[in-house]
């Protein structure tokens, strides 16, 4: 058994590790799938930004439309600083009173009868003007007038 052992061990001598064509062929293949991967997940992250832009824009529309039937206005959703307002509202907590889940980064404007709500996310931006208006992403889907009104409200 031992003269085996010392056979195999004396036959493998010879070989020690991999060659240089060996190890450029991993290094290729491996550039072959990180070219095939990483537009993929630059794709993937592209749209999870939108739809998380859009999302939230969506989730504001019933805390805002809960503050004007509270209210009777629009005037009030304002955010100071890019933050969901904190003034007015349910037990003085503003929109963060109608639904406490908001992203602090919404940017609001309201007026006596209407209201634009924007968010940007990465190189994406959703925005809808309201009441019953669609939530629209980026400026190129939006109509001229959302597109103004939002800008010039929100900054």
């Amino acid at each position: 058994m031992l003269a085996k052992l010392n056979e195999r061990r004396s036959a493998l001598k010879g070989e020690s590790g991999f060659t240089l064509i060996e190890l450029l062929v991993v290094l290729i293949i491996i550039g072959i799938l990180l070219a095939i991967a990483v537009p993929s997940y630059l794709g993937f992250r592209d749209k999870a930004q939108q739809t998380a832009a859009q999302a939230n824009v969506r989730e504001a529309i019933p805390a805002v439309e809960a503050f004007y039937s509270d209210n009777g206005t629009y005037v009030g959703i304002n955010t100071a600083a890019g933050a969901v307002s904190t003034t007015g509202g349910t037990g003085g907590a503003g929109l963060k009173g109608y639904n406490a889940g908001l992203s602090p980064t919404l940017k609001l404007f309201g007026s006596a009868t209407g209201y634009c709500i924007s968010q940007q996310n990465g190189t994406h931006m959703a925005k809808v003007v309201g009441p019953g208006g669609t939530v629209y992403s980026d400026a190129s889907a939006a109509p001229n007038n959302v597109t103004a009104l939002c800008s010039s409200a929100t900054g």
